[in-house]
């Protein structure tokens, strides 16, 4: 399974023959690594509605006919659009073909370009032989240890850009509570507020012993062993 790094908080998940895409913000977004014309889904997720994350989920489903995963409000408003949908609420699951996603709480806010107000969430991916957990945008806050109780986590996604998020230094405190083997940061250097150090986060990680941190250039792929 290949991970993918698009820029920002966007990535795509490869197996096989199936490609799933979380936060597609890729129109608009100056680290942006393809052209939403360019990408292929079956699948894609969503943490929530911000316009850096919501992206250009229409346009890329449309196109694709990939099934969209987001809060139930967040859902209905694209399921307008003639998009298929699946509205998962906070701590629910939705089942795939390829497998499942499963929408866990994050501490952020959430609106989505035309006005829909929601709570914020992570995702806990289970794809081929990997669980991976995209975090979303969020503070530091414990409960982010939960989704580890449920399974151990191969693979963690975590924001560490500061301002919109939790900075660099709470995430080393994120990599402890989330407890996976691997982690690759997110939502950094892609505007100036939350330009930060991916290398010192990923030196202060690794010397506390809690994961192997993998930092992603846009257009960057991560293959899962």
């Amino acid at each position: 399974m290949e991970i993918k790094f698009l820029g920002h908080a966007a990535f795509s998940l490869h197996d096989g023959d199936v490609t799933v895409l979380i936060d597609p913000f890729l129109t608009g977004n100056p680290k942006a690594a393809a052209s939403p014309d360019d990408i292929e889904a079956d699948a894609i997720l969503l943490t929530h509605g911000h316009a850096d994350h919501y992206g250009d989920t229409i346009a890329i489903a449309k196109r694709t006919g990939a099934t969209v995963q987001a809060i139930t409000e967040i859902a209905g408003e694209i399921g307008k659009a003639g998009v298929e949908v699946i509205d998962t609420n906070i701590g629910g699951t939705a089942v795939f073909p390829w497998g499942t996603s499963r929408l866990v709480p994050a501490f952020h806010t959430s609106t989505t370009p035309d006005g829909t107000v929601t709570p914020a969430g992570g995702l806990v991916i289970e794809f081929g032989d990997k669980r991976i957990y995209h975090l979303g945008d969020t503070a530091l806050f414990s409960d982010l240890a939960l989704p580890g109780k449920r399974g151990k986590i191969d693979i963690a996604i975590i924001p560490i850009g500061g301002h919109y998020t939790m900075d660099r230094f709470d995430a080393v405190a994120a990599a402890e509570f989330v407890g996976a083997d691997i982690v690759i940061p997110c939502h950094y250097d892609t505007f100036p507020p939350i330009e930060t150090d991916a290398q010192a986060y990923q030196t202060d990680v690794q010397n506390a012993g809690f994961a192997q941190v993998v930092v992603l250039t846009p257009g960057e792929t991560y293959k899962a062993k």
